[in-house]
């Protein structure tokens, strides 16, 4: 009796360990594996390397940027600074030219001496007073080739003919003839009227030959 009451409790004690595990089994949290771990891991590692790659690209973005805008600056300045230099170049090229066609243009001044009889004369004229003295003319000639040369250049030594090429105070056709009195022909008066003078004698003797010539056939 006392034998079979033992095993009632022994039976009795084991179903309630039973029922005990089994109620903690449901109240304990389910279990994670470690492959689920390591991927959500590996997606976490990716998304942050993403978001760094976008940062990277964007800072890349901006850098290049930067650069082009800093480049096309640099091209802008660079042009203007050239069309800067090139204008420059341009204004002293055309101050060297002018000092040049100035020096150029005369008029050379006489060296000689002016005589008091030509005294009532001035610039080109009292130097063609004085040269056609000089060459063994009177005043009287002189008042000739006054009137002779008044009437072709009015002493002007850069008269020239655009139609004929005709040039000077004595209207040499062409001017370069008047070379044979100084390379300066263009600029000189003293060496256009030497030449004159020189060009009068050999064809009609004295100024007022020529000037006489002048009057009939409008040349000489």
């Amino acid at each position: 009796m006392i034998r079979h009451a033992v095993r009632v409790a022994s039976v009795v004690v084991l179903l309630a360990g039973l029922a005990g595990g089994a109620y903690l089994g449901e109240q304990r949290p389910p279990q994670t594996s470690g492959k689920i771990d390591t991927v959500a891991a590996e997606a976490a590692d990716m998304q942050l390397m993403k978001v760094r790659e976008n940062q990277h690209a964007a800072a890349r973005a901006r850098w290049t940027s930067a650069e082009n805008t800093a480049a096309q600056k640099a091209a802008t300045d660079v042009k203007a600074a050239s069309g800067y230099a090139k204008d420059l170049d341009k204004s002293v090229a055309a101050a060297k030219k002018a000092a040049e066609q100035k020096k150029n243009s005369g008029p050379v001044a006489f060296a000689g001496t002016i005589p008091t009889s030509c005294n009532e004369f001035s610039g080109s004229r009292a130097v063609g007073c004085a040269l056609t003295l000089s060459a063994g003319f009177g005043l009287d000639q002189f008042a000739c080739l006054n009137k002779l040369w008044n009437k072709e250049s009015g002493w002007n030594y850069r008269a020239e003919n655009r139609s004929s090429g005709a040039y000077g105070i004595p209207q040499s056709l062409p001017g370069s003839k008047m070379a044979s009195f100084g390379s300066d022909w263009k600029t000189n008066p003293a060496t256009q009227i030497k030449w004159g003078l020189d060009y009068i004698k050999k064809r009609y003797d004295t100024p007022c030959g020529a000037w006489n010539h002048s009057v009939q056939y409008n040349n000489y």
